[in-house]
Parts: C-alpha cells; structure tokens; sequence
C-alpha cells in the first residue's frame, strides 16, 4: 500500500526533522496507528496484514538504514500526495497533521525544525 508508505516516509521525515530519531517517537507512531489509523483503515494486504502497519515498517526502516534524509523523506510524501489527492479526505488530513504533530512533541516536545516541517505540511495539505 504506497499510501501507508509514503506516510511512513512523512512521519519519519517530522521525527528525522531535527537530525535525531528518538525511541519515544517511534513508540508515538506505533500507538497513533493503533489507537487511531486502524479505525481509519480497514485494508488488509495481500499477506493478510493491515495495510496501515506500512507505515511503522518504512519508518522503522528508514530509522535503521539512515538512507535517506528528512528533506526526501518529505518531498516524497508531498510528491505522492499531488499525484494522488483523492485519497486526502478532510478526515486523512486532520489525521495526518495529528499524528505529525504527536510525533514531534513525543520527545522533549517540539524544536525549530519540527516546527518548521510541520508548518510546511499544515500548508500542503491545504492546497486542493
């Protein structure tokens, strides 16, 4: 599910804002999925696994493989969200910006440049 991926993407992008993904913000993404994206989503994939469970798999990746840097991280998502913007209900959105903003206050609350990307985002995602 390139959704869910790409989200993954986006939500390592808020934690990686600062140079440093901390524990803490993992175990935020984690317990937002549960508590809030299942309910949301209900897609099962192909291995009989819900698909929102993507976006712990890419973040902890990222986390682990330190490939690719917060800016991409970012572009990406931003890239997938233009070129799919039916899948961005007002509901996804606030969702979204939720779980950005969770993340980013998870550890010693947020600094400059969380703060930063999630401004940038709180204006992308208002863009038709």
């Amino acid at each position: 599910m390139r959704f869910y991926q790409n989200l993954g993407k986006l939500f390592y992008a808020i934690a990686a804002a600062d140079g440093k993904v901390r524990v803490e913000e993992f175990a935020q993404l984690k317990k937002l999925v549960r508590d809030q994206w299942l309910v949301v989503d209900a897609i099962d994939d192909s291995f009989d696994v819900d698909a929102t469970d993507q976006m712990e798999v890419v973040f902890d990746n990222l986390r682990a493989t330190d490939e690719l840097d917060a800016t991409t991280c970012y572009d990406e998502f931003v890239h997938y969200k233009n070129k799919k913007p039916h899948l961005f209900t007002d509901e996804v959105k606030k969702l979204i910006i939720k779980t950005a903003s969770s993340i980013a206050h998870a550890f010693a609350g947020i600094n400059k440049a969380e703060l930063i990307m999630l401004a940038r985002l709180d204006i992308e995602l208002k863009k038709a």
